[in-house]
C-alpha cells in the first residue's frame, strides 16, 4: 500500500464517520425535548405576595387572588397592605357599590390566604389594631414585608 492508498483510505474512513454522524445528529435532537419533557420540574411550594396600597383596586385584586388560588391550589398567597390599601382591611368597610369587604375577605381567609397591614401606617394614620377585620396581621413594616 502506497502512501496514497493510505490517505485515500482514511479519508474515506473520516468521511464516512463524519456522515454516519451527520445522520445520527437529528435522532438526537429529537430525543432530547421527550426527555425534558418527561420531567418537567415543579416547586412544591411557592409564595406570591399582593400589594396594595389603593383601597379603589380591592375587588380586582380579589378576583385575581380567586384567579391564582384556581390556578395554583399550592401557592401560599399573601396580601400585604399599606397606605390608602389597609381601608378594605376596616371593620365595615365597603366597596363603591355598598357591598361589604368583609364576607370577600373572610372567603380567602378560609381558603388560606394571609392578610397583613403595615404598623407604620395604621400609626401614622391613627387606626387601632380593633378597627381591623378580625383575620388581620400587624406587621411593622408593608414594605419590608414584601
Amino acid at each position: 500500500m502506497t502512501m496514497t492508498d493510505k490517505t485515500q483510505t482514511g479519508r474515506r474512513g473520516l468521511l464516512g464517520k463524519l456522515a454516519m454522524l451527520g445522520l445520527s445528529l437529528p435522532a438526537l435532537a429529537a430525543a432530547r425535548p421527550a426527555a425534558a419533557e418527561a420531567s418537567p420540574a415543579k416547586p412544591k411550594h411557592r409564595t406570591a405576595a399582593y400589594h396594595i396600597s389603593d383601597h379603589t383596586r380591592a375587588i380586582k385584586m380579589m378576583r385575581n387572588l380567586g384567579a391564582h388560588r384556581a390556578a395554583d391550589a399550592n401557592a401560599e398567597l399573601v396580601v400585604v397592605a399599606f397606605g390608602g390599601g389597609v381601608d378594605f382591611l376596616l371593620n365595615g368597610a365597603m366597596d363603591e357599590h355598598g357591598n361589604s369587604y368583609e364576607s370577600i375577605v373572610d372567603t380567602h381567609v378560609a381558603a388560606g390566604v394571609k392578610f397583613r397591614v403595615c404598623n407604620n401606617t395604621l400609626v401614622a394614620r391613627q387606626i387601632s389594631r380593633e378597627q381591623l377585620l378580625p383575620d388581620v396581621e400587624v406587621v411593622p413594616s408593608g414594605v419590608a414585608e414584601l
